[in-house]
């Protein structure tokens, strides 16, 4: 096998390929790339046994065959070696010799036969979404991700296509986020799926914007294809919980505040709250409103007025500071609408405007106050 590239190609393609190139594992080849040098095309290939990446290197190919190539060792070098020309020769032992116009590198691969096979997906279900569409979706919910492994249904985000709107969700048990996409045409395609938190970071670090995104789902598989690129990932085989269940439809009680300055008030008061239960309370009013907290531990407390208008009963609820941090940054706009009912229920908040053709639910779990 022997071909030549671009030493910036060839970086690029390796970037893309590290994201699913395991940094410790049991099986030694799991840390190469995957060379396929045909006659008119040259594949590339890596996999952790959870994402499978596949990309295409413009390469002049001298002489064809197949070889695995420890990925990090060749990703180094090329970082390190001025913008030339790189010529890849491997010989039937398996020897790696990387000729370029600074020196000669010579290192070890792998039988590629060794080297695990792309995943067996079934394309009759394909539906097309643009990347940036994905990507916002994608932005948008999974930071509400559980990393409880024991809940596997919730460690990824919900997608639910319909001919004429796209619903994602996600979930840990204390955040829920439901984002609609209500300008979405799946061209007759209806079904569901839970997309895995590893394929949804894999995602947004490689997909461009202004691309369309071809998905194929399967059974066990979702395959996304991106220019000539192709990724390939498990999908979550649990059944999701009924979300649209636990979004109460009785919160009478109104806060409408800028979302910067709730922003900020959480971010300031959360600094002098517990380290272990991050508690801070959120104190309402028709006359004036605050955010409070208090650590004992620490003989340390901050109180800050919030400007704001507070529609209802007075009361006072609280919260995990990072949890509603999280809540509330995700807000596209100027404004934030919290709908609450007691200090026990969950409560609701949505942006003041909502985005054309979005419709972004969120609903935040409260905490006990200490006494």
């Amino acid at each position: 096998m022997k071909l030549s590239t671009s030493k910036n190609e060839l970086r690029l393609a390796l970037q893309k390929l590290s994201k699913a190139t395991p940094t410790r594992s049991t099986l030694p080849i799991l840390s190469c790339a995957l060379f396929q040098v045909k006659e008119d095309e040259t594949i590339l290939r890596s996999t952790d046994l959870e994402i499978t990446i596949v990309v295409h290197l413009p390469a002049s190919i001298e002489e064809t065959g197949s070889a695995a190539i420890p990925l990090h060792t060749l990703l180094e070098i090329t970082n390190e070696l001025p913008d030339s020309r790189i010529t890849i020769a491997v010989n039937d032992q398996n020897r790696v010799e990387l000729i370029t116009e600074t020196g000669v590198y010579d290192l070890m691969g792998k039988n590629a036969d060794e080297f695990p096979a792309v995943p067996e997906v079934d394309n009759s279900k394909t539906v097309d979404i643009e990347s940036d569409t994905l990507k916002a979706v994608f932005e948008n919910t999974s930071f509400a991700i559980s990393h409880d492994d024991l809940k596997p249904a919730l460690t990824g985000v919900y997608m639910k296509f319909s001919p004429e709107s796209l619903i994602a969700v996600a979930t840990d048990g204390h955040r829920l986020v439901r984002y609609i996409v209500n300008d979405f045409s799946s061209a007759g395609f209806e079904g569901d799926l839970i997309i895995p938190r590893k394929f949804i970071n894999l995602f947004l670090s490689v997909a461009p914007g202004g691309e369309n995104v071809h998905l194929w789902i399967g059974e066990n598989h979702l395959t996304a294809s991106i220019g000539q690129d192709r990724f390939y990932t498990r999908i979550i085989d649990e059944a999701f919980p009924n979300y649209e269940g636990v979004l109460p439809t009785d919160n009478d009680k109104t806060l409408t505040v800028g979302r910067d300055e709730f922003l900020g008030a959480v971010r300031r008061v959360s600094i002098f709250s517990n380290k272990t239960t991050n508690q801070i309370a959120l104190q309402l009013d028709n006359d004036s409103s605050s955010l409070y907290t208090e650590d004992p531990e620490k003989a340390s407390k901050a109180k800050e007025s919030l400007s704001c208008e507070f529609h209802g009963e007075p009361f006072t609820i609280g919260y995990n500071a990072t949890y509603l941090k999280d809540i509330i940054s995700h807000v596209n706009d100027d404004s934030v609408i919290v709908k609450l009912n007691t200090p026990i229920s969950a409560a609701l908040f949505y942006p003041e405007n909502q985005a054309e053709n979005r419709d972004v639910t969120m609903l935040l779990m409260p905490i006990r106050l200490n006494d």
